[in-house]
């Protein structure tokens, strides 16, 4: 197995997703952030001093993954036809769990926007409660699942 992301002579190139089969692509992605029990209810309660958190991660999170070409310097701009950040509330831990998913049909997969969609989504959440918790963690961001393309479906065991 070999990165595709360098040529024979070992130099970073953008792969040629020119000669790929056009499918119908989705990847699904998740992370945390972890918080104090007050930032928990803060933003539950919709009383953060900047707004509606969850709302407003969710359109930074949709953002990015539209964006994803802008921040990886390899990605392939891509016309997703759908993307979804959802958030679910935990109190043991206290945290916010992020889940997003990203459609296209193309000659590429979507893995990178959705997981740029979730960091930036939590990264909203942070900047939005900072100034209540700079103690928060973001962690456990990963892909769940990808479907489409010549490699198939992957499912994290």
């Amino acid at each position: 197995m070999s990165l595709t992301h360098f040529d024979a002579q070992g130099q970073a190139h953008m792969v040629d997703v020119g000669p790929k089969t056009s499918t119908h692509r989705i990847a699904v992605a998740t992370g945390e952030i972890h918080m104090l029990p007050a930032t928990l209810q803060l933003i539950e309660a919709g009383t953060a001093k900047k707004g509606d958190v969850i709302g407003i991660a969710r359109i930074a999170g949709i953002q990015a993954a539209k964006k994803t070409a802008d921040l990886i310097p390899l990605c392939h701009p891509l016309a997703l036809t759908r993307v979804a950040v959802d958030f679910s509330t935990h109190h043991d831990p206290h945290q916010v769990t992020c889940t997003a998913t990203v459609e296209t049909h193309g000659q590429t997969g979507v893995e990178m926007e959705a997981l740029t969609a979730v960091q930036v989504a939590l990264l909203t959440i942070y900047d939005m409660c900072k100034a209540v918790d700079r103690g928060m963690t973001i962690t456990s961001v990963k892909l769940l699942e990808k479907h489409g393309g010549k490699s198939g479906s992957f499912v994290a065991g």
